[in-house]
């Protein structure tokens, strides 16, 4: 799916790669866009890496349509990229990628945590992981925040999750799009301006860790209050 600039909408994707697929957050994500329709390809930093994640994946859940590529092929191979890798290896993965990103729509959900201290706020000197990767890529790629405050367990598991998304993004038309995946997941979106406010999604997440751990909660999330049909 390439799209210029100048478009006013983005066409449905059929198929999402997620780079960082094998892990929890990746790994649960697959399992609801895939349900609602999606094909799904699970990416790794080599093709067997990514082949084991989606057969464990299709070993658990058999009615599932995934299969595993290299990161690289994964994202030339989909319409549209989800990227989940720690923020340790967010860029140096974009970078390995970057050419197959252009005309595309990229969601991010990196959040800059530094263990073990996961649980304190520790933004980039920029304030936004997501803002650095919009940065490093360019215009070209339509670089959106989504996903960061949603427990990946919550994802895995078939019950209702009580939890919204913030969607953040420079571009109106691809936070539109993202937030028709949100929905698929079965979740509700919110927009949330410009990709610079990513940084109090990134910051909400260790925040909601030390109410995990403090009120012994299991994945914490967000609500908004107010209008509940307002987009």
């Amino acid at each position: 799916m390439t799209v210029n600039e100048s478009d006013l909408a983005f066409q449905k994707p059929n198929t999402i790669a997620i780079l960082g697929g094998t892990g929890a957050l990746g790994g649960g994500l697959a399992r609801r866009w895939s349900r609602a329709g999606y094909q799904i390809i699970i990416g790794s930093r080599n093709q067997e890496k990514g082949e084991q994640a989606a057969q464990a994946l299709l070993d658990e859940f058999p009615d599932l349509n995934v299969l595993g590529m290299a990161n690289l092929a994964a994202a030339e191979a989909a319409d549209l990229v989800v990227l989940t890798v720690p923020h340790a290896h967010q860029l140096k993965t974009l970078e390995q990628v970057h050419a197959a990103l252009m005309g595309k729509i990229l969601i991010d959900v990196t959040v800059p945590l530094k263990p073990p201290k996961v649980a304190r706020v520790q933004l980039p000197p920029s304030g936004s992981a997501v803002v650095d990767a919009q940065e490093m890529l360019g215009s070209e790629v339509y670089v959106v925040s989504a996903f960061q405050n949603v427990s990946a367990e919550h994802l895995r598991q078939d019950h209702a999750i009580s939890c919204d998304v913030l969607v953040a993004g420079d571009k109106r038309a691809a936070r539109d799009l993202v937030m028709t995946l949100v929905q698929a997941a079965g979740l509700k979106g919110w927009h949330a301006g410009p990709l610079a406010n990513s940084a109090a999604s990134e910051a909400l997440t260790s925040v909601l860790i030390a109410i995990n751990k403090h009120h012994k909660i299991a994945g914490a999330g967000i609500k908004i209050t107010g209008d509940s049909n307002a987009n």
